[in-house]
């Protein structure tokens, strides 16, 4: 005998052949009942296999935010105008790159990434539709990957163990690679600037771009209505990448 109901008092729990099972038990033996999961109809490899299924399932939506892909913000381009404007000063990039020394394989690798950083960014803000957000991520991991490469360029004996898991994070989390990398680079500039007086002059040049293209990326984002806020970031920000390139001559 088995009384599926938790109003029953709970005197009867001990009675012979008297079962007192709560009621939200009972539903969730029907729902999976209901669902298709009848345990008595499946056999044992099907229960094991459903159970790993959804353990993995559950564990793969409990995952870090560090490995969750970013939400890329779509703002910008709002007519014709604009977007001429962003591809015409993505094409800077491009040219950057081409002329970035190639001493060895790290300086051309970076070298590389500075054109990829103007393809993606031109490509990106030349489409339209739902590619756009996948040409948004890659406009994205590509400058994380740029910065990735130019810290190895300047700073061979970088930790393996951080320069392993920033390669790991690079689809995932590209503004918190480009931070990092672009932070180290920031204070070997410095010091090469106070080591090599030739330098300061570049120094100086790139402190302003920098600070200019960090006000204009941050106005960007707060005030997405304004033209040509994203433009003037581009500029200000291959300035700032050209500066950089004295440091690899």
């Amino acid at each position: 005998m088995g009384i599926k109901d938790a109003s029953m008092p709970r005197v009867l729990e001990g009675l012979h052949g008297v079962q007192v099972v709560n009621r939200s038990s009972y539903r969730e033996d029907e729902d999976l009942r209901q669902g298709g999961f009848d345990q008595s109809a499946c056999d044992g490899s099907g229960i094991v296999g459903i159970s790993q299924g959804l353990l993995i399932r559950q564990l793969w939506q409990q995952r870090p935010s560090c490995l969750r892909p970013i939400k890329c913000s779509l703002q910008g381009d709002s007519h014709i105008g604009e977007t001429i404007a962003n591809v015409l000063t993505s094409m800077p990039f491009i040219f950057l790159g081409l002329r970035a020394p190639r001493k060895n394989l790290n300086t051309a690798l970076y070298a590389n990434s500075l054109v990829g950083v103007g393809i993606a960014s031109s490509l990106y803000h030349s489409s339209r539709g739902e590619v756009r957000k996948y040409l948004r991520w890659a406009d994205y991991t590509m400058i994380a990957a740029a910065s990735l490469c130019l810290s190895r360029a300047l700073r061979e004996e970088n930790p393996k163990v951080l320069m392993a898991a920033s390669t790991l994070l690079l689809p995932f989390q590209p503004l918190m690679v480009s931070a990092v990398h672009t932070g180290m680079m920031e204070v070997a500039f410095a010091r090469k600037a106070l080591e090599k007086p030739a330098l300061r002059m570049a120094h100086n040049l790139h402190t302003v771009s920098s600070l200019l293209g960090g006000a204009l990326f941050f106005a960007d984002d707060c005030f997405p209505e304004t033209p040509y806020l994203h433009a003037a970031w581009h500029l200000a920000a291959a300035v700032g990448v050209g500066t950089c390139n004295k440091l690899l001559e």
